[in-house]
């Protein structure tokens, strides 16, 4: 069992950034996989960015190049560093930890909202 709980999303002018965080109950140095995912209204929820035990990252095309995933597992923290913000990024980020092959574990979710 772990919870997580996000930090950092609000409301920010296009083009502007966010930091968010994830903070995890407990150490995640042996949880397989971290990552975002974030849900607009009326869509389904979609990940964002991944990163493994070993580092590894994966992004969704969308995002690729404006949006840096981290991993600190000493603070058990994942961090999503959001740049060149648009208005399609808004929605609520919701942090995930993995299990074996599918994300196990939630967070509440923050909510982004890019607006001028």
């Amino acid at each position: 069992q772990v919870q997580l709980v996000e930090s950092g999303g609000g409301l920010v002018q296009p083009g502007g950034s966010l930091r968010l965080s994830c903070a995890a109950s407990r150490s995640i140095f042996s949880i397989n996989a971290m990552g975002w995912y974030r849900q607009a209204p009326g869509k389904q929820r979609e990940l964002v960015a991944r990163i493994t035990s070993s580092g590894r990252t994966n992004y969704a095309d969308s995002v690729k190049g404006r949006f840096t995933i981290s991993r600190d597992n000493a603070k058990n923290t994942v961090d999503l560093q959001m740049n060149s913000l648009k208005p399609e990024d808004t929605a609520v980020y919701y942090c995930a930890a993995w299990g074996a092959t599918t994300p196990d574990y939630w967070g509440q979710g923050t909510q982004v909202t890019v607006s001028s």
